[in-house]
């Protein structure tokens, strides 16, 4: 697998994450990710496209506007990348900041995420989520 390929599917994972149009967020779901993706983050374990695209609108549904942009240029080597993002809520207000690695199948799509906070966001409680 080419690399370009993989910097294709992170340059998707970015929007899959800023799109608020359903459908949109559905085909780059399929486009992106594996039908068996596992997600885990401090704020649970979510497996499988639907519960992804559920995460982001519960997100949005109690923060608002959030902007998710890379820091840096993503870091990738063989089936694996790094990915520094932020998190910016209504209209540049920091939120979080984290690091994400992504696990990339034969096919160039993502089969895991794991996310690291890098700045938690205010007042999170990391021992309230398991």
């Amino acid at each position: 697998m080419k690399s370009h390929t993989y910097d294709d599917t992170v340059e998707r994972y970015v929007r899959f994450w800023n799109t608020g149009q359903p459908e949109e967020q559905r085909r780059l779901a399929a486009e992106t990710f594996t039908e068996e993706v596992s997600y885990h983050a401090p704020a649970g374990v979510f497996t499988g496209p639907q519960a992804l695209i559920d995460f982001h609108g519960q997100f949005t549904q109690n923060m608002g506007t959030a902007v998710f942009q890379r820091r840096a240029e993503p870091q990738i080597h063989h089936d694996r990348a790094r990915v520094m993002w932020e998190i910016e809520l209504d209209g540049g207000r920091p939120f979080a900041a984290g690091t994400d690695v992504l696990v990339f199948d034969p096919d160039g799509r993502i089969s895991s995420v794991t996310t690291f906070l890098d700045r938690a966001p205010e007042g999170f409680d990391p021992h309230a989520h398991h």
